[in-house]
């Protein structure tokens, strides 16, 4: 099955707050939150200018898996699931089982959207990445499975913090709606 078929499998069974694991050839994944209507939420290149947009796209011939990471900085974006950019070979399914905490309700799930959807971070590998961004909305809680010798489902507390905070603070201003 191509990327298009898999992600329109997607569209067509995912429900709001399914986690959307995109699988790379080498080894890793990236991660968004099913948003519904055929859309989902990740961790996306930030805003540039021309001078950075560049750049990166330097970085992505020398490095065409991971030259964003390089770059560091983040945007939590609502997009097409079909317009996530992915390396050629990757596979895209929705991931609910590779963590062992019960799912959020579906408002607490989209209060977190709410707050943190447009928000720009600093990325980082093993502190604050797309999968501590995507199980934070759908658990509550920053977890990593697949950072090598680290303990599986351990929540990262620094990351959870930075999430929270900014939900707390958002949770009667925003007027965005994830689904």
């Amino acid at each position: 099955m191509n990327y298009q078929q898999q992600v329109a499998e997607i569209v067509s069974t995912a429900t709001f707050g399914d986690l959307i694991e995109f699988s790379y050839p080498i080894g890793y994944s990236h991660w968004g939150v099913y948003a519904g209507d055929g859309y989902v939420i990740h961790f996306a290149v930030a805003d540039e200018g021309q001078l950075m947009s560049h750049v990166r796209n330097s970085l992505q011939v020398m490095f065409p898996v991971c030259g964003d990471l390089l770059l560091g900085e983040t945007m939590i974006r609502k997009v097409p699931l079909s317009g996530v950019t992915v390396p050629k070979g990757a596979r895209v399914f929705i991931s609910n089982t590779r963590h062992t905490f019960p799912p959020s309700t579906p408002e607490e799930m989209d209060l977190r959207c709410k707050a943190l959807v447009g928000l720009v971070f600093q990325y980082n590998l093993f502190n604050f990445n797309c999968e501590h961004f995507a199980t934070f909305v759908r658990y509550g809680k920053a977890v990593c499975n697949q950072i090598p010798a680290r303990r599986k489902n351990t929540e990262c507390v620094e990351a959870t913090a930075v999430f929270k905070d900014f939900v707390s603070s958002n949770e009667t201003t925003s007027s965005y709606v994830c689904n």
